[in-house]
């Protein structure tokens, strides 16, 4: 199985890129099976037997090896990262090398599995030119009384039913554009999605190179009330995805006869820590002596379901990439520990007076099925879906996929109104 490494390079440029900087020797353990990785040299380095004092070292169960190969790993095999936050794989040796490397190491033992399911076709060709109906625009506004500027997209009638879409931790509102361009959306629906402060074409305010970026309940809840009016957005509905589904519950419970609906995307009370938080605790998306985009990118990639159709899984870790220095680990306060929602009085919830929508990607390991049921049952939510074939950012990595379980949704809210 392991020779499939040899191969990892073939036609792929950027990896063989990657591979050139590595120069990490990898051990190996499937059971009583040992193996020998070396990166850096091209091909790739595969013996049978251990080399003295590796640089990293795996260990995991026959079982857990077979599973990771399979063209179509089980829920929680489908990368190394996320076989290691499920506790399947035990990772030790040099975990700054192993995070800094991350990204090259999950590529080349994807190798492994010999060839996937996925579609890797090019998109078709444009042909005749032409132009989104999406317009984008700056908003100017006071916030937690400092002047800020922040950048917008929307779609649909101006008198439609406003959408408000709230992006994930470390990316921002690109993550939306298939909803934005969905004809049978915004037919109906004013579509918009703006970037947090700090992301994507927000920029942070005045005097941020003195600060630490750091995003709380309070902020986050008044950012986006803020834009609501600054917008005279009337009872939108509020939709957001991973820390956005976090924030629709915060909304919901502070401010729920503002929205009509609530949408929540891969929403839980709480974060699903991982079994060994190791390279979380090194900070590794932002330090000197790591790229805080690649690595941010190389985390996430374990949310992300395999049969999502290559090109979009790949630009929604491009997105991840380019966040600013710092950013991802500031949202992250929110997500792990301020927003934690298990010692709150969920009565507000409960009675539906914002009817929450609940929309979980089965692959997800961070915001699980498991936990996005616990919070249906325990606030009555309107609606609660397992999404078969999806992951942590269901509209980004699949969106013609996650629209089929959106429209839906859409639809019953409209004949509520």
């Amino acid at each position: 199985m392991l020779q499939n490494l040899l191969h990892a390079l073939d036609g792929n440029p950027a990896l063989a890129r990657r591979n050139r900087f590595a120069g990490l020797v990898v051990a190996v353990h499937r059971g009583a099976e040992s193996w020998t990785v070396r990166l850096g040299v091209e091909p790739i380095g595969v013996a049978t037997g251990l080399t003295p004092k590796p640089d990293i070292e795996f260990r995991a169960s026959p079982d857990a090896w077979a599973a990771f190969a399979k063209p179509v790993p089980p829920v929680g095999y489908q990368s190394l990262n996320g076989m290691m936050r499920m506790g399947y794989l035990d990772v030790r040796g040099n975990m700054l090398e192993f995070g800094r490397h991350l990204m090259l190491i999950e590529e080349v033992f994807a190798a492994l599995r010999g060839g996937t399911s996925v579609p890797d076709a090019a998109p078709a060709p444009v042909g005749k030119a032409w132009i989104e109906a999406v317009t984008g625009r700056y908003l100017h506004t006071d916030l937690c009384g400092r002047p800020h500027r922040i950048y917008f997209e929307e779609a649909g009638p101006a008198n439609g039913i406003p959408l408000l879409c709230l992006h994930t931790a470390g990316s921002d509102g690109r993550q939306y554009r298939a909803i934005l361009n969905d004809p049978e959306v915004t037919r109906a629906y004013r579509v918009i999605s703006f970037d947090l402060p700090w992301h994507g074409k927000s920029s942070p305010p005045a005097g941020f190179e003195k600060e630490v970026y750091r995003l709380t309940t309070d902020l986050y809840v008044e950012t986006v009330m803020n834009v609501a009016r600054a917008l005279g957005l009337d009872r939108p509905v509020v939709m957001g995805c991973s820390i956005g589904g976090r924030a629709v519950l915060h909304l919901a419970l502070r401010h729920g006869a503002a929205f009509r609906a609530a949408i929540g995307l891969q929403s839980a009370l709480y974060a699903d820590p991982g079994a060994n938080p190791a390279l979380r605790e090194l900070e590794l998306t932002h330090r000197p002596d790591a790229h805080g985009g690649d690595v941010s990118a190389a985390f996430v990639a374990c949310l992300i379901s395999p049969t999502s159709p290559t090109c979009d899984r790949w630009e929604t870790l491009w997105h991840y990439s380019q966040g600013g220095p710092g950013v991802f680990m500031g949202d992250l306060v929110y997500y792990m520990a301020d927003g934690d929602m298990r010692n709150l009085d969920l009565a507000p919830l409960k009675a539906q007076q914002c009817p929450l929508y609940l929309l979980t990607g089965e692959y997800d390991l961070s915001a699980t099925p498991a936990l996005t049921a616990d919070l249906a049952k325990q606030v009555n939510a309107t609606h609660f879906e397992v999404m078969p074939g999806l992951g942590h950012f269901p509209m980004s990595e699949a969106p013609e996929r996650f629209l089929k379980h959106l429209r839906p949704l859409l639809r019953r809210i409209e004949a509520a109104v």
